[in-house]
């Protein structure tokens, strides 16, 4: 199973705009998928945005929850993105996922890229991953390709 247009690494979705401390996905098409899908998909579905430096089993500055913006404008869009979510009280804990700026982009390791469907039948990606790709598929079946 993968996702339309987004890369899964390492149970993240991999996002070129959107994070955690190692990108995950490095580019979209808006034709296929807006920055607000991708903004849904990164918050509801990819990780919990309100755990600091983690991401369900896995701990460390590594795993923070980081969106990386290229412009004011995609700042002003992720911001009000994260008010609206903590307007409409959507997580009961506050959203840790911080902004940055993009000055860069680096490819993760080849061992890290596809990890999901290198590694279907793992443990950790049967408890952590798998039910990750389901959520994305219940939600945003419109984007889900297998």
């Amino acid at each position: 199973m993968r996702p339309a247009i987004v890369r899964v690494v390492c149970g993240a979705l991999t996002l070129s705009l959107l994070s955690a401390a190692t990108p995950t996905v490095r580019e979209y098409d808006p034709a296929q998928v807006s920055y607000r899908q991708l903004l849904q998909i990164f918050f509801l579905v990819a990780h919990d945005p309100t755990e600091v430096d983690r991401q369900g089993p896995d701990v460390g500055l590594e795993y923070r929850s980081l969106v990386f913006v290229s412009d004011a404008a995609q700042r002003r869009v992720v911001q009000a993105y994260i008010d609206q979510l903590t307007a409409d009280k959507t997580f009961v804990r506050p959203i840790a996922t911080r902004l940055g700026t993009l000055l860069r982009f680096r490819e993760a390791p080849d061992d890290q890229q596809d990890y999901v469907a290198k590694n279907r039948t793992s443990g950790y990606v049967t408890v952590n991953d798998l039910p990750k790709l389901e959520e994305l598929r219940t939600r945003f079946g419109a984007l889900y390709r297998n």
